[in-house]
């Protein structure tokens, strides 16, 4: 092991130790962040890392960083030395894939962006059995850089073994709830697409319902959402230079593939001819595909359901948004039935986010106002002071966080695709072997 990698763990190690042993501000900004960033009150070993090595490269207590508060400490640190700690807050964490192994270091991918690093594991953060490590297994990991074209681990990880597609596809959608900031935090240009189709999504929406509110039954709006993704489709061909009004046919032959094996291949993985065009779109449209977008199953029979749309914060779904508005135009909200469990669900709820309840205040400010006041007890209580500060008491993000409707790279929009044909031939062929039952059956 080389004297460089040699003082990157042991520095990288002190620099954990002096984020855990610190005490005053410093302290206080590390309970505070973990309080906020930790997924669930029980967090493992792996996720407990993770956060404390993320607050050690990318922290503040006050306007100093985690990094140049334990620089500051280590005043015998060489120039090499300080330059490597200030380049740790390029540290970011993903779910990596083992693409190949060597005597002496890993090439790794990033799932989420598809970029390859060389990892040369420091003697502080090692695999605890590298013979058991192998091409095609998937880590939680946050990795740091050494030098221009290596990388080190930053902290300890989570090692998944080599996953099946739908196992696959599950990891990266826990990891894009748990880790959101660093969906594509190695590239930017993917994160900036990503969040342009969000803007243009919103502007489709108005376009296509007149408004970037909507309220319709469970039943027709699905209906709705549906007509309006296949014209998001359509525009989307169009865009790339295909006539969305030509058979497969047709936009095989042009495309240069030939039908037969488009279709067998599509048959083996269950795809429909829908299907078959969205894959031949996804070859032709560029590096990130639009997600489709459907009303979700428990909202499809409900009485009313809301959509919002916002060139921010994407879409959201609410069965309940037209009874919180009856609320806030009542005389008296609490004389309503289910008033006070439904103002709860508001606050408590994560999907009921900070965008609607800003909506709602701007809509609404002296019923919403005094309706707080009210439910909290807290006389004092006004939006203007109060509600930023309430939202986050209930751990609701004032900043939007990239949606789901935004467009995801070809790779991961395949991944999901292939999972989803996977799982759909299992259940088939459950059920085909699935064996009679003798005798007589209750009806």
């Amino acid at each position: 092991m080389d004297i460089q990698l040699q003082q990157a763990g042991q520095l990288k190690q002190d620099l954990i130790d002096f984020v855990l042993d610190a005490e005053g501000e410093l302290a206080i900004a590390l309970e505070k962040f973990v309080a906020e960033k930790a997924s669930k009150d029980n967090y493992d070993s792996t996720e407990r890392d993770i956060l404390v090595d993320t607050f050690a490269c990318e922290g503040k207590a006050g306007d100093t960083t985690a990094l140049e508060l334990f620089i500051e400490s280590q005043p015998d640190l060489s120039d090499s030395e300080r330059h490597l700690i200030l380049n740790w807050h390029r540290s970011f964490t993903g779910l990596f894939s083992v693409a190949e192994i060597l005597p002496e270091t890993f090439d790794v991918m990033n799932w989420l962006t598809a970029k390859h690093y060389i990892i040369k594991p420091t003697q502080e953060f090692l695999p605890t059995d590298l013979k058991k490590l192998k091409v095609g297994d998937i880590l939680l990991a946050r990795i740091a850089p050494l030098g221009d074209e290596t990388w080190i681990f930053s902290c300890g990880y989570s090692q998944m073994g080599n996953l099946g597609k739908p196992k696959l596809a599950v990891a990266i959608g826990n990891f894009k709830k748990n880790y959101k900031p660093y969906l594509y935090s190695d590239a930017p240009e993917l994160l900036e697409e990503a969040w342009q189709s969000v803007e243009k999504y919103h502007k489709e929406f108005i376009d296509f319902f007149g408004s970037e509110e909507v309220t319709l039954s469970g039943y027709l709006l699905s209906k709705k959402i549906t007509e309006f993704q296949e014209i998001l489709a359509k525009k989307s061909l169009e865009s790339a230079g295909i006539d969305g009004t030509k058979s497969l046919a047709e936009i095989a032959k042009e495309s240069g593939v030939e039908e037969a094996e488009i279709k067998a291949a599509a048959k083996a993985a269950g795809a429909d001819e829908k299907a078959l065009d969205q894959m031949l779109q996804n070859k032709e449209t560029g590096k990130m595909v639009m997600p489709k977008v459907e009303l979700p199953p428990t909202l499809k029979k409900a009485e009313q359901v809301t959509a919002l749309s916002d060139p921010r914060w994407g879409q959201m779904f609410l069965a309940t948004y037209s009874r919180f508005k009856t609320l806030l135009e009542a005389a008296d909200w609490q004389t309503i039935e289910g008033a006070e469990k439904l103002v709860r669900k508001y606050l408590e709820d994560p999907e009921i986010n900070a965008f609607i309840w800003h909506r709602l205040a701007q809509n609404y400010p002296q019923k919403l106002e005094s309706l707080l006041r009210e439910f909290l007890n807290r006389p004092e209580f006004t939006l203007e002071l109060h509600l930023d500060s309430l939202l986050a008491e209930h751990k609701k993000p004032l900043e939007p966080e990239l949606p789901e409707i935004a467009s995801v790279p070809i790779h991961l929009h395949n991944l999901f695709q292939e999972a989803i044909a996977e799982l759909n031939k299992s259940e088939a062929k459950a059920k085909a072997n699935k064996k009679p039952a003798k005798g007589f059956q209750r009806p």
